[in-house]
């Protein structure tokens, strides 16, 4: 591996994306659901519905949701009858925003809560029957351990699903995205949440995220087999799935 990496379009050394990512996660927890809302024009909300079909909740299920953020797919999937949920996220200012939902919400039975990092998970093998990931592994600065490390994680049979920004497939579609991406978000970053920088951010890293297929080629790498993909909305979101067998 290269002793520099991407953080969205600048070049930086290893060890500082993982502190870079955490300050913009930091400044943005307190309003990120408000600005998902306004980033996807609420889009986010149908993806999650569907990543979460395919995530097949059962009630003797258990779900690991790694880069867990505010907890919209834990939640998700208790609501729809999956068994426990363990909320992983490097970020510790978004677990408890999440914790503090979960509460609100009524849902904090049969969740946990682990800060750690998904490239190196504190957690025995063959341990959990579902992992997710949403809108979190184009932040991680080694894509192919977090891989690596989900498919350890999953018992024989068990199935991980990561919903991400992915290459838009619609030529029409590309430049009214990178418009609303590179113009729009980074204002209304400074407007709802004080901070235009890390949502310029966000658009460059969706930017800098491996297309569709070659994000499917790392899973089968990984070990996963039955790799599937799923656009959504002309590909500016896309479902990648793959089984432990």
């Amino acid at each position: 591996m290269s002793d520099e990496i991407d953080f969205g379009y600048r070049r930086v050394a290893l060890e500082e994306k993982k502190p870079l990512v955490k300050a913009v996660f930091d400044s943005v927890a307190p309003k990120y659901d408000v600005m998902n809302d306004l980033m996807s024009l609420g889009v986010h909300r149908i993806w999650k519905r569907i990543f979460l079909t395919q995530l097949d909740p059962r009630p003797k299920a258990t779900l690991l949701d790694l880069a867990a953020g505010t907890g919209d797919i834990s939640f998700g999937w208790r609501r729809l009858g999956g068994g426990p949920a363990i909320l992983s996220d490097i970020n510790a200012s978004m677990l408890s925003v999440a914790e503090q939902r979960a509460v609100t919400k009524g849902l904090i039975g049969g969740l946990s809560f682990l800060v750690a990092d998904a490239e190196a998970l504190p957690l025995p093998d063959a341990c959990v029957d579902r992992v997710s990931i949403a809108f979190g592994l184009r932040n991680c600065t080694d894509k192919d351990a977090v891989l690596r490390e989900a498919h350890r994680v999953l018992r024989p049979g068990g199935r991980f699903l990561c919903l991400e920004f992915s290459r838009v497939q619609v030529a029409a579609l590309a430049p009214i995205y990178d418009a609303w991406s590179f113009q729009a978000l980074p204002r209304m970053g400074r407007m709802v949440a004080g901070d235009a920088d890390s949502y310029q951010y966000l658009a460059e890293s969706i930017r800098m995220f491996p297309d569709q297929e070659t994000l499917a080629e790392m899973m089968r790498k990984a070990g996963f087999s039955r790799v599937s993909v799923r656009n959504l909305t002309g590909g500016i979101a896309a479902i990648h799935a793959g089984w432990r067998l």
